[in-house]
């Protein structure tokens, strides 16, 4: 193992140990090195390689049985969505598998929000897809549709479809600049939603459900053109 650069050294510690755990060299169920020899073999102190594993076992990578070790965890087995940030920066592959879900979920949640919307929420919904339209910049206008992805998960009345929208959308964080295509036209990621909202808003489940589907996929379609 060669030795690391000194400059946050926590941090490039935690990056190639994550790595090297993610890329199979430290395999699910195995035990790490004894501390001394890992910090040794990377040229850090115990101190240092403490904290990096603090980290790793906080993102749920690892786990450490007092007087036995410190263990690879099965991340695929036992671990959770919040994973799901640190996975797309280690790999974009997962990026097609979040939006696979996110196409299944989206379409689900607009379906159950066109059932249950409030005249209140049918307000929140109306206003916040105007300001889609009115954001100044592709980043602006990323985050404004963001915000109506969220009232319509609100509108199910199922707080389990909000922290669904939560994590997916906490997934993109790694590579967001990546993926505002979509929105670089304000008026078009306007005219984008407005089926889905206008369709929520009227309560029509099967249209809500479509159109839902219809804005996942094209938005999709785009956001990959900008991964390439």
């Amino acid at each position: 193992m060669e030795t690391l650069p000194r400059e946050s050294l926590v941090d490039v510690l935690e990056s190639r140990l994550r790595e090297d755990i993610l890329n199979g060299h430290h395999p699910a169920g195995s035990y790490l090195p004894p501390e001394r020899a890992l910090a040794d073999g990377y040229g850090v102190t115990r101190t240092t390689l403490k904290h990096a594993f603090g980290r790793l076992l906080q993102a749920g990578l690892l786990e450490t049985r007092h007087g036995v070790g410190t263990r690879v965890r099965d991340y695929l087995r036992l671990g959770g969505a919040d994973l799901l940030p640190m996975l797309v920066r280690h790999s974009p592959d997962w990026i097609g598998e979040i939006f696979e879900v996110r196409r299944g979920v989206g379409a689900l949640i607009a379906e159950r929000a066109a059932e249950r919307v409030t005249a209140r929420q049918r307000e929140e919904l109306r206003t916040l897809l105007a300001a889609v339209r009115e954001a100044p910049d592709g980043d602006a206008v990323q985050l404004a549709d963001v915000e109506v992805h969220r009232a319509l998960a609100r509108a199910t009345g199922n707080r389990v479809y909000v922290l669904l929208t939560n994590t997916l959308f906490n997934a993109y964080l790694p590579v967001r600049a990546s993926l505002v295509g979509p929105f670089t036209d304000a008026e078009a990621a306007h005219e984008r939603l407005v089926p889905v909202v206008e369709a929520v808003c009227a309560g029509d489940e099967a249209g809500a459900r479509k159109a839902a589907e219809a804005y996942l996929r094209a938005t999709e379609r785009i956001m990959l053109e900008g991964l390439r």
